[in-house]
């Protein structure tokens, strides 16, 4: 979960800093960690792939990995992430984190996005609340500025 703090406005690009309050995205993101977000990344694209994106559930929002978009079909078998069937590198998880896991298949509906966390067994993601319609999905991860400063 992630706490919104105030937002800029430059010209037309709008950042948003928000603040990591869980251990989800470990180890790419930790507890405490704080990023800027373009909230108008996805006004004229859709998320891909691979991206770390901010949308709201229930109230809450949230940062997790876009790993699987409309018209895929996602599978977790014995914790290795499919994707229409072939395994994906994940290198930023850690497969202590996802030996025995399986999930799926299922079938990405057009409109939205598969999204997990990093630290899959400390993430509440698409597994248990399903595909994030792209309409929720608030902006995209562009940077962590403290206290690692760096590209996430």
């Amino acid at each position: 979960m992630v706490v919104p703090a105030v937002v800029f406005v430059a010209g037309t690009f709008l950042v948003e800093p928000v603040r990591v309050e869980s251990t989800s995205m470990e180890p790419t993101l930790r507890a405490g960690d704080h990023l800027l977000v373009d909230g108008r990344a996805y006004h004229d694209a859709l998320p891909r792939r691979g991206d770390l994106v901010v949308f709201d559930e229930s109230g809450a929002p949230l940062v997790k990995r876009v790993v699987a978009v409309a018209g895929d079909t996602v599978a977790i078998e014995d914790g290795v992430l499919e994707v229409d069937g072939r395994a994906v590198e994940e290198p930023a998880v850690d497969p202590k984190t996802v030996d025995g896991m399986y999930y799926g298949p299922a079938r990405v509906p057009a409109g939205t996005v598969f999204v997990l966390g990093d630290n899959r067994r400390h993430s509440v993601d698409s597994r248990q609340f399903g595909p994030v319609p792209v309409a929720r999905v608030t902006g995209r991860v562009i940077l962590r500025w403290w206290p690692r400063p760096g590209r996430p």
